[in-house]
This record gives structure tokens, sequence and C-alpha cells, in this order.
């Protein structure tokens, strides 16, 4: 599903022909935003400053979001935070590219969804947790120990180590 208006699509011929050190930003806010091909993000905020340099045009961003995520201890769906702050340059030519070999298009249109995605996806936590206390789920019955407390005998124990827990209980 492709979004309609890219809001990260951005016209900055305006800024190609003004002097060095002059800027401009550049406001974004939005209830939802997919960012193909995986990536839906709700209640985007954030900005982008676009600064004329030298060598190109200085893209400064800063950007916050929720994701829709699930906890890897209880499994429930929870909205992650999300929050990044970048710096990129668009380069004027090739001789001015820097590690991220971005070169200002012929257009002047510039589109910083691939960025913004890319970004993001790195803020996203290998483990999220829907909170730092969560007590996830009871091994034995599986609910969910945030909602529910569970009362199951804990001395089962496996018969071939009942030897060795009687060993235990004499001394």
């Amino acid at each position: 599903m492709s979004q309609p208006n890219n809001i990260f699509r951005l016209n900055v011929g305006f800024l190609v022909n003004q002097s060095v050190g002059y800027s401009r930003d550049f406001l974004f806010e939005s209830p939802h935003v997919h960012l193909s091909p995986d990536l839906d993000l709700n209640g985007l905020s954030g900005y982008a400053r676009i600064t004329r340099t030298a060598q190109g045009l200085l893209v400064q961003v800063k950007m916050r979001a929720t994701l829709l995520s699930e906890c890897v201890r209880c499994l429930k769906d929870f909205p992650l935070p999300l929050s990044n702050d970048f710096t990129e340059l668009y380069a004027f030519s090739r001789n001015a590219l820097t590690d991220s070999d971005l070169l200002l298009p012929e257009d002047a249109h510039i589109d910083l969804g691939p960025l913004v995605r890319e970004y993001m996806l790195l803020d996203i936590p290998i483990s999220p947790l829907c909170s730092p206390d969560c007590k996830g789920l009871c091994p034995i019955c599986g609910e969910n120990l945030n909602d529910t407390t569970c009362n199951h005998d804990d001395d089962a124990i496996d018969p071939r180590l009942a030897v060795l827990k009687a060993l235990l209980e004499k001394k």
C-alpha cells in the first residue's frame, strides 16, 4: 500500500540558489505513516532543518513516533515509542559524496522517507518490553502474570530426580 501524498518528499530547489548558511525548517505531523515495505508509524511528529552548505544540502532530522509492537515476555501488543535524530548530506557533486552516498537529484526533490524508515528501524529494540517490570507468562499454564497470579504446585519434580531431593531433605 503506497502513501498517496508522501509527506517526506520535499522540493528543495530554492535552497540550491541560496547563499551558504541559509536554512529552512520543514515540519512533519501525521497520525499514521506507512513506510514501504514494512513500517507503520503512528503519531509521527518532527522536523527537518535543511541548510545550504558549500558541498550540498545538510539535512538535520528529529522525529518521534510510536510503533505497535509485541512484548517479548507477555506477548501483549503495546505502543512502542521511537525517537530519532540524524544528520545527512545531500551532495551537489560526486566529489563531495559522504559515506551515505546521497546525491541531490537533478529535479531537486529529495525523499526523506527511506532515511526515516532506516533510522526508525534502528531505534526498535531487539527485545521490546511493554514495561521494564513485565512479569511475562506463566511457564505452566501460559497466563499473563501481569494480569493474574497463578497458584501452581511448585513441588512437581521429575521422578528421576526424586532421589536427589530426598538426599537434600535428610541433611
